[in-house]
């Protein structure tokens, strides 16, 4: 037992989740004397402890959820027990001992869910029951005497029992509030009880079977019933007795035969739950639309149609749950619609065609359910509301201000878009009448119109204008009070009741002090005190000191100054802040604490660094977890290594990764990243790690374990679970701990997946820590204190305590130790117990502009410079250009001349095995998609000659030979310059480059120093530089080189030009004659198995191809093949049917133009630069541009393409989604005469129109 004396300070304590199984129970639960409650539950107890009998004072006992088959023990001898829980266990009659009754004051007894037959004997006696709980057991009879001494009773549980009757003497039962019978065969209860029960509050009769002739036929004497539970019942028609509760919530009717409601209903003026769901309903009555106040309405599996809902439901402006699933509903009423605070709606399994416009105008709607409606069509978004998206401003007239268009621009755009909204203006027409807000807004306005007449009358009376008084400010009013965030300082309620508050400085902040030690100062400490009183007017007023401590350091006395400003530009106070001294306190002060302060010698630490070696806790941690991974310490022994799992070994600033022979590679990498957080977050990356593996450990690794074991075995049980981790909450009172659990479920636990945020209280999250409080989390193996910010100094030192005796008391492994973490600078390994712990700031791409006009406090200027700071940087600029023309024949030609006679020889290769080899100068221009080339080319660089005026006019006064001669000395050499393209196939691999820059690329280095430079290419991606050399005669073969002499199969070649004659080239392509089309040329191959004639070629002229481009395939075709191929030039239509069509696979449908040529462009949507862009590729864009983890927009001229990638966020998918309807809005005012079609494709479904806009596509390459 940890000797820290605050046992007996304990009033209150919750172990509940630990194994107490096998006589584990704490023998230290002795030592808490004072304890006033004891929970545990779900500790496997099979018997009450005996160290109960020590705890004199216990008032509340729970032993839930065990396996109890008695409470015989020492439960009568405690004097002070008022509540005994024991539901979930094992108890039978026998087992409940009769003297607990005698006790005086228990007032609360649970014993549901168990094993009784009866009620327990000499219950009776317990004269002062409050609450009794005898529901889920097997008990099928009451006693008449059981009522006549529980008069006081406010809580009554007897469901799901065998209950057939109930005794008269209930009656009696004149306090009771709740009484639930559910479950119970009552078929011959009349329930002539019910009207003495005045102060009934829930009456819950679920599965009883109730009917219309076992019912009372009044109840109007409770009037305080408010939740009623018919449900699993035989009830034909709504009884009688329920319309005369005017106070009625909450009715639940589900799962009865009713047919039809009475006009009755209007009287339930209250009610705010209806549940009506699998009834017999086929309509509901109109009056149903007077009870305002109704928030949730249940109506499924039913027979409803679109006239069985009244059209007047839009009154029900509370309604916020609406749901009518499994119905015949065609179509809902549109005043549903009006319904403002409608959160859910659910309307699956219907026959609905469509819902009403308005219905995106509920803007609270969290859930829509419209599943299983096949013909079901969605209205359409209303217009111009792009701009409250994603808080980015997506209109087309904002966009083209961005990118710089002129205003005259900028305006036609806005007035070629509608800015009038049908919709809008329904919803304004159909504005309530009782709306608050307009209400405002009309009283704003008349008193303003009032002000104004009587000022316009006035100054017609006296003939003139009067100037208003003007009064002169304060100095103190002008002054701007600095824009600064208190709220981590100084809690919301500070100042705004009046009384005392008291801050103490400690690490440079103020921390809350208790108010049972106001007035207590420590004399090395500084303090803020704030007075908070009611002046003459009734208004608060301020009084702000900080008195500083004679012994007080020179941090603490600074920010006990800044502090006390701080606080009173917080409450907008216009008191003075008053320096107090130690032993000089004024009158005013003393009067603060009634003249009652005292002097404490000591103080807290100094907030400044003191430099201080780090030491550090050797650790052995177990790595599991699959998605998560998690780490559970082991003993640090070598005995504790098992071959399954991966291990790290945390020794300070050596962190050691081992991997187990039978480990997983993906559990090895997770337990290396979780090393470099500690490494980078606890040891600011001054630690080493290493990565070891089974057999291959370095002596230092064993002689930390303290040797290396003869062998490692497998010592983690198979069904190993770890011990879920209990977070306790430290509540310090007057003289009294508590220590309870926060209960919460692990996402494991949960049957059906849940939102993080949809209920922090049941899962392990870092919002369940609070700032201003200390909690402990107890992982069995490892225990955590967690301090808040805004925690007082008693409840961290409380905690500390409690850690450690908490830590002996229950029974744990040796190598369990206590482990302190102050918030912000919490462990690695604390993090990894909650779920998604993340200290990386959120960044929401999809707020909303409503909600950034709702940040408070601003105005003006200043409000709008937020807004634009707020506000996500997009740049659009790109979808606002004109489309790159093409480049001019002569004038390309002209570049093509200049660059060649630049060239000065060229050199190929090309990677044959693992080498590059000379390629020979008849294959130059001809590539394969399965290799790689080099080229090596010297170009002649132009020299620009300096003339020196000096030496020119000193050449001037020689002779003519002479200055000849020096001019032929002096004339430098011209330079060169070499640059190696390394060009890689579609197909090939990334060896070809590894093996150029490891091999061919040094030689070239050492011949060529600091002359050379080094261009990587891809296929259909050349520098147009090195596609000049070709002089257009670029042709891309499919396959490798060595196998180019054995295709016996036929070929087909494109010839296309993208953007100018530079950048032609001719691909092979499926041989296919879907892929002909009338305004390209076309090469097609066909082998003969003939010595003699190799085969065929032929040169196919489209109908409407360019005559140059028909000149050039001719050549192309001359230079490819040799004599030993018939070559012909035939154009469309002149096919022979013999070798051509049969050659090409026969005929088929084709293209007969290609206006996309003249229209095609591709951008790129993209977050990289940390924001939103648009970017365009060039014209000669190719397959290998569409990024994967990007968004691309394809305009053919027709439609545009908005093409998703397989690695795309969900943020670029929305956002480039708006881009899109930007784009094809200016395009529509741009070039009317080809409107656009917006069309969604993803990777690997493209269709033909978008697949002819690239040459030469083929499918995805996938990587290796």
């Amino acid at each position: 037992m940890a000797a820290t004396g605050v046992l007996p300070f304990v009033r209150g304590v919750d172990l509940s989740g630990n194994d107490f199984k096998g006589g584990y129970f704490p023998e230290h639960v002795k030592a808490m004397t004072s304890l006033r409650w004891l929970k545990l539950n779900r500790t496997g107890l099979c018997y009450l402890p005996e160290e109960l009998a020590a705890l004199q004072k216990l008032e509340h006992l729970s032993v839930s959820h065990n396996s109890l088959t008695t409470l015989h023990g020492e439960l009568s001898g405690l004097p002070c027990l008022r509540a005994i829980v024991a539901r979930a266990n094992s108890l039978k009659n026998s087992g409940v001992p009769d003297d607990i009754f005698q006790l005086d004051d228990l007032s609360v007894l649970d014993l549901s869910y168990n094993q009784l037959t009866e009620c327990p004997r000499e219950l009776e006696n317990a004269k002062n029951m409050l609450v009794l709980n005898l529901g889920h057991n097997s008990i099928d009879n009451i006693p008449n005497q059981l009522f006549i001494n529980l008069t006081d009773l406010l809580y009554l549980d007897l469901s799901d029992n065998k209950l057939e009757s109930l005794p008269p003497q209930m009656r009696r039962l004149v306090h009771l509030q709740t009484l639930i019978l559910n479950n119970n065969p009552l078929l011959h209860a009349q329930l002539r009880q019910l009207p003495a029960m005045t102060a009934l509050q829930t009456l819950h009769l679920r599965n009883t079977q109730r009917t219309q002739s076992n019912l009372p036929t009044s109840l109007e004497g409770l009037v305080n019933l408010a939740d009623v539970d018919l449900s699993c019942n035989d009830l034909s028609r709504v009884p009688e007795c329920l319309y005369t509760l005017g106070s009625l919530r909450r009715l639940n009717l589900s799962s009865n035969q009713i047919t039809e409601l009475s006009l009755c209903i209007d009287q339930w003026t209250q009610l705010e739950t209806l549940n009506l769901s699998r009834n017999q309903l086929t309509s509901l009555p109109s009056a149903i639309c007077k009870l305002t106040k109704l928030k949730k309405m249940y109506l499924n599996s039913n027979k409803l149609d679109f006239d069985g809902i009244p059209s007047g439901i839009g009154k029900l402006i509370n309604l916020e749950e609406f749901m009518a699933a499994n119905n015949n509903l065609e179509l809902i009423p549109e005043s549903l619609c009006r319904c403002s605070k409608l959160r859910k709606l659910v309307l699956n399994k219907n026959r609905l065609v469509t819902l009403p416009e308005a219905i995106h105008f509920l803007t609270d709607v969290e859930i829509l359910d419209v599943r299983e409606n096949p013909n079901l069509v969605m209205p359409p978004k209303p217009a111009d509301r792009s701009s409250e998206w994603y808080n980015i401003d997506f209109s087309l007239q904002n966009q083209l201000r961005l990118a710089g268009a002129s205003p005259a621009t900028v305006a036609a755009a806005a007035a070629g878009s509608s800015t009038k909204d049908p919709l809008a203006r329904k919803m304004r027409l159909r504005r309530r009448k009782d709306s608050a807000q307009d209400d405002q807004a009309k009283q704003v306005l008349k008193g303003m119109s009032d002000v104004a007449q009587e000022k316009n009358k006035k100054i017609e009376e006296s003939g003139e204008a009067k100037a208003p008084d003007l009064k002169t400010r304060r100095w103190d009013q002008g002054l701007e009070k600095p824009q600064l965030d208190y709220s981590e300082f100084f809690s919301e309620d500070v100042g705004q009741l009046p009384g005392v508050c008291v801050w103490q400085i400690e690490n440079f902040v103020p921390t809350l002090v208790d108010d049972a030690f106001h007035g207590k100062f420590y004399e090395a400490d500084c303090y803020i005190v704030l007075k908070t009183f009611l002046d003459e007017n009734g208004s608060l007023n301020w009084e702000i000191y900080y008195w500083i401590g004679q012994e007080a350091t020179l941090d603490k006395k600074a920010c006990s100054a800044i502090h006390a400003v701080n606080l009173r530009n917080y409450l907008g106070a216009e008191c003075r802040s008053i320096r107090e001294e130690m032993g000089d306190e004024s009158e005013e002060f003393l009067q603060v604490f009634d003249n009652d302060i005292s002097y404490i010698e000591g103080g807290t630490a100094s907030g400044f660094f003191t430099v201080e070696d780090t030491q550090y806790v050797t650790r052995l941690y177990r790595v599991y977890g699959k998605k998560n991974v998690k780490l559970e310490p082991v003993a640090l022994k070598g005995t504790s290594l098992d071959p399954r799992f991966v291990f790290l070994l945390d020794h300070g600033l050596d962190l050691l990764v081992w991997r187990g022979s039978q480990a997983t590679l993906s559990s090895t990498t997770k337990a290396r990243l979780f090393a470099e957080k500690i490494n980078k977050n606890e040891r600011k990356g001054k630690a080493e790690i290493t990565l070891l593996t089974q057999g291959q450990e370095t002596p230092e690794f064993w002689d930390v374990l303290g040797g290396q074991p003869e062998e490692i075995r497998p010592c983690v049980p198979d069904d190993f679970q770890p011990h879920k981790p209990k977070l306790y909450k430290v509540g310090l009172g007057l003289g009294y701990l508590e220590l309870p659990q926060i209960n919460y479920k692990l996402s494991v636990e949960h049957k059906k997946r849940l939102k993080a945020d949809l209920m922090p209280e049941m899962r392990l999250l870092q919002s369940l820590l609070d700032t201003k409080s200390v909690y402990i989390l107890d992982c069995w193996s490892d225990v955590f204190i967690w301090i808040g910010r805004k925690s007082s100094r008693l409840v961290r030192a409380a905690a500390l305590k409690l850690s450690q005796e908490l830590c002996t008391m229950l029974h744990r492994p040796k190598h369990a130790m206590v482990t302190r973490n102050l918030e912000g600078t919490e462990c690695q390994v604390f993090k990894s117990k909650f779920k998604n712990w993340d200290d990386v700031l959120r960044v929401d791409y999809t707020r909303n502009a409503e909600t950034v006009l709702q940040d408070g406090g601003l105005a003006g200027k200043v409000r709008k410079d937020a807004e634009k700071k707020d506000q996500m940087k997009a740049d659009l600029t790109a979808l606002f250009l004109p489309r790159q023309p093409p480049m001019p024949l002569s004038e390309a030609e002209q570049l093509m001349d200049e660059w060649n006679e630049d060239l000065d020889g060229m050199e190929g290769f090309v990677l044959e095995g693992k080498k590059f080899t000379r390629l020979p100068e008849e294959e130059f221009g001809h590539f394969h998609t399965h290799d790689c080339y080099v080229f090596l080319c010297r170009y002649w660089v132009p020299v620009e000659y300096e003339e020196d005026e000096e030496k020119k006019k000193k050449g001037e006064g020689k002779g003519e030979e002479e200055g000849e001669e020096e001019e032929e000395e002096k004339q430098p050499e011209e330079d060169s310059q070499c640059i190696v393209y390394f060009w890689q196939g579609r197909e090939a691999s990334n060896m070809g480059w590894l093996t150029f820059t490891f091999s061919l690329q040094k030689k070239f280095e050492s011949h060529f120093r600091g002359k050379l430079e080094v261009v990587r290419m891809t296929q259909q991606q050349e520098n147009p530089k090195f596609l000049s050399h070709f002089k257009r005669r670029f042709v891309i073969h499919r396959g490798k080189r060595k196998d180019r002499v054995s295709t016996p199969q036929p070929s087909l070649y494109h010839i296309r030009t993208n953007g100018g004659a530079l950048c032609t080239r001719c691909i092979q392509i499926n041989t296919d004659a879907a892929l002909l089309n009338s305004e390209f040329c076309f090469i097609l191959k066909v082998p003969f198995e003939s010595t003699d004639n190799q085969g065929i070629v032929y040169t196919w002229v489209g109908r409407a191809a360019d005559p140059d481009e028909a000149k050039l395939a001719e050549d192309i075709m001359n230079q490819m093949f040799d004599d030993s191929y018939s070559k012909q030039v035939i154009n469309e239509g002149e096919e022979p049917e013999n070798f051509f069509w049969v050659g090409i696979g026969g005929q088929k449908p084709y293209d007969e133009d290609a206006d996309y040529m003249k229209h095609s462009r591709l951008f790129r949507c993209s977050n990289e630069k940390g924001y939103f862009s648009v970017s365009e590729k060039c014209s000669d864009f190719c397959q290998d541009d569409l990024a994967d983890d990007d968004i691309m927009l394809l305009d053919n001229g027709r439609e545009v393409y908005m093409w998703v990638g397989t690695q795309t966020s969900q943020v670029e998918i929305k956002l480039s989604l708006k881009a899109c309807q930007v784009y094809i809005q200016h395009m529509r005012s741009k070039d009317p005469a080809h409107p656009r079609k917006l069309r969604l494709v993803r990777k690997g479904n493209e269709p033909w129109p978008f697949t002819r806009c690239f040459h030469a596509w083929s499918v995805f390459r996938k990587p290796p």
